[in-house]
């Protein structure tokens, strides 16, 4: 009887929660992490790939270009394009600050190449160190589908749906637009402009072109949501004109 128990309590079994293959497993793949250490290209490709995919689907940084969204955006600012901002339902409002693919509505003509120069440029592009392709703009919503844009009342204000927009955001001396226009935005498309109207190629400038210068939704790559760099412009891109003009009709 003695020598059955001495024969159970040297028989220990495994931990309930982790078995023996499940441990050698974990042991490998801890092996395999503290191997990286000795290998660094290995482990700086694993870090670029992981932020490209990033800003491939989540978020992306984006270098201002140039000076049509003063003082609001500045020339070399890099904002942060939140690119789930609306691939659940949502779509862009009044007062976004969005970055969108022109071809097509601002563009109509190909865009030429080096396809070894193109991919260096839109790796750097992805990692916000080097200009976007010629073809992507950063513009502030203005009217969205259904809206009724005009410009402008007899205090030279755009008004939408027959309401003045209050336009703070606006680059100081320049006024609301230069260019007169009324235009019902259809459904699926935005009007967009430039904060430094003086300075900015948008929706106006494309009024004769396909579309009458709207852009379609779904070229909207994301919502310009935060300005990351220089760290002193560090600040968030609020929409400030959401509730200032009238209902659609």
């Amino acid at each position: 009887m003695d020598t059955d128990v001495q024969l159970t309590e040297r028989d220990p079994s495994p931990a309930p929660d982790q078995g023996p293959e499940q441990g050698s497993r974990f042991a490998r793949f801890t092996a395999r992490l503290a191997g990286l250490r000795h290998r660094p290209v290995t482990l700086l490709a694993l870090c670029l790939a992981f932020v490209l995919l990033l800003s491939a689907f989540v978020a992306q940084p984006f270098l201002i270009p140039s000076s049509s969204m003063e003082n609001t955006l500045q020339i070399g600012d890099r904002v942060l394009v939140n690119k789930l901002a609306y691939r659940f339902g949502t779509e862009p409002a009044r007062g976004d600050v969005v970055v969108f693919d022109g071809t097509g509505s601002f563009v109509h003509r190909e865009q030429g190449e080096n396809p070894v120069t193109g991919l260096l440029r839109a790796t750097g592009a992805a990692l916000g160190l080097a200009r976007p392709a010629e073809t992507d703009y950063v513009k502030r919503v203005i009217g969205i589908g259904g809206d009724h844009v005009t410009c402008c009342d007899e205090r030279g204000r755009i008004e939408v749906n027959g309401e003045a927009v209050r336009e703070g955001y606006l680059h100081p001396g320049d006024a609301p637009s230069l260019v007169t226009f009324d235009i019902v935005v259809p459904e699926g498309k935005l009007w967009v402009m430039g904060d430094h109207r003086a300075r900015s190629s948008d929706s106006r400038d494309h009024l004769g072109d396909p579309g009458g210068g709207t852009v379609p939704v779904d070229k909207v790559i994301g919502r310009a949501d935060l300005i990351t760099w220089p760290v002193s412009r560090w600040r968030t891109l609020s929409a400030p004109i959401p509730a200032a003009a009238g209902s659609r009709g």
